[in-house]
C-alpha cells in the first residue's frame, strides 16, 4: 500500500467517506444501465417514481485510506489529497 503524499499544513486535514441509502418505488423497472445518480433524481423530482433516503453512514478516513478509496472509484488521488 502506498502513503499519501501531504500537502503542509494538510495533518490537520480531516476526509470522510459518506455511503447513502436511497430506495426508490416505481410502477415499472428503472434499471437501465447505467443509471446516473442525475437520472435517479430526475426520475424521483419529474418522473413517476417516489424517492427516500433511508439511512446514512459517514466515517472518517485516514488519508491513506482515502487514497485507496479514490483509487476503487477510478480517480486520482492527487485532487483530494494533494500531489
Amino acid at each position: 500500500m502506498s502513503e499519501a503524499k501531504h500537502m503542509p499544513g494538510q495533518q490537520s486535514r480531516k476526509f470522510y467517506r459518506v455511503v447513502y441509502r436511497y430506495e426508490v418505488l416505481a410502477d415499472s423497472p428503472i434499471h437501465q444501465e447505467p443509471l446516473s445518480i442525475e437520472d435517479i433524481a430526475y426520475e424521483t423530482r419529474e418522473g413517476h417514481c417516489s424517492g427516500v433516503f433511508l439511512e446514512t453512514e459517514a466515517e472518517e478516513v485516514s488519508p491513506e485510506r482515502m487514497a485507496e478509496l479514490l483509487k476503487a472509484h477510478g480517480s486520482d488521488p492527487g485532487f483530494l489529497l494533494g500531489d
